[in-house]
């Protein structure tokens, strides 16, 4: 299937200015986005309050998902509408209108000046202060989630004085630390668990869920959302599908983990947030198209292969 939807948008960043008229700054609601999105990370990264993270979260949504662009809502109706949109309180709608007027966050700079970029990526085994400080210098990346793009993207290995060992520890490392914020993405929409009891959709409500997602992503029919990983540029990208079967709530999203960017399989491989909406713990469920046995070429449910196997006999079981 041609991968259809990894195709950052471009940011519209400043205009044609006139040798008559000064030049505005142009700041999109994707770049407001991205730049909140950005501090939630340093924030979290630096072991701010988790509401204080989840406020620029929720903020970073408004803006991406706002029909109005907010600079020019600023700038006819002041700080007072920025203050009216959900999730934009008094502080942020103060930090917004800043940064349409400056292009510039005030907070990320206030972050990196706190705990240097080099400082935090020295924490990381097999990194000193000094090969940080080059990271950070060279590369221009300032969190973990920007270094573990580099990592996979090779700038880092492309470093002298930086060997493949040290690069696969770095994958590593960044993934457990940063694997937390990629599942916290996909599941803001869910309710919090109730109890520890799990249950599951019928199987092949599992499926027609992965089908429907996969068919709707490649025709470009669904929102999208901007993952914090393996997403320079902040853009809203990543196909996401919400949907009930009975009594589920289900999630679908491509995978966007490390492994599923190395062996190619991010147009592959769907993870499926499923939760009980009477109550239950979350689950989360891997869809692939097996690669090898009788299942080869079928869609399969990672830890449930032999229903799947069962399923697909029955249609043979009753031509037989």
């Amino acid at each position: 299937m041609t991968t259809i939807y990894q195709l950052p948008l471009p940011l519209d960043t400043r205009p044609a200015a006139s040798q008559d008229t000064p030049a505005v700054v142009r700041v999109t609601n994707a770049t407001i986005a991205h730049a909140l999105d950005r501090a939630a990370a340093m924030l979290e990264e630096r072991g701010a309050n988790e509401h204080r993270v989840a406020a620029y979260r929720r903020a970073a949504e408004t803006v991406r998902d706002h029909p109005e662009p907010l600079d020019r809502l600023a700038r006819d109706r002041g700080q007072d509408a920025l203050e009216a949109l959900p999730g934009i309180g008094e502080r942020l709608a103060r930090r917004i209108a800043a940064f349409v007027e400056t292009g510039e966050l005030t907070l990320l700079r206030e972050l990196r000046d706190a705990v240097p970029p080099e400082q935090l990526f020295a924490r990381l085994t097999g990194i000193g202060r000094a090969t940080a400080r080059r990271i950070a210098d060279e590369l221009g990346v300032d969190t973990l989630v920007a270094l573990e793009v580099a990592a996979h993207d090779g700038r880092l290995a492309a470093m002298p004085g930086i060997g493949p060992g040290l690069v696969r520890s770095v994958r590593a490392q960044l993934d457990t630390l940063l694997a937390a914020h990629t599942r916290r993405d996909v599941r803001a929409a869910l309710r919090p668990r109730r109890n520890e009891h799990p249950a599951l959709p019928l199987l092949d409500d599992l499926l027609d869920v992965d089908a429907e997602y996969r068919y709707r992503a490649a025709r470009a029919e669904l929102p999208t959302i901007a993952p914090r990983r393996f997403n320079a540029s902040g853009e809203a990208w990543l196909p996401i599908l919400h949907t009930r079967k009975s009594r589920f709530r289900i999630t679908a999203v491509f995978s966007n983990t490390p492994r599923a960017h190395t062996l190619g399989k991010t147009d592959d491989w769907v993870m499926l947030y499923v939760q009980d909406s009477n109550g239950g713990r979350e689950q989360q469920l891997t869809v692939v198209t097996e690669t090898r046995g009788e299942l080869r070429g079928r869609r399969v449910i990672r830890g449930m292969e032999a229903a799947c196997r069962d399923r697909y006999a029955q249609p043979l079981l009753l031509a037989a």
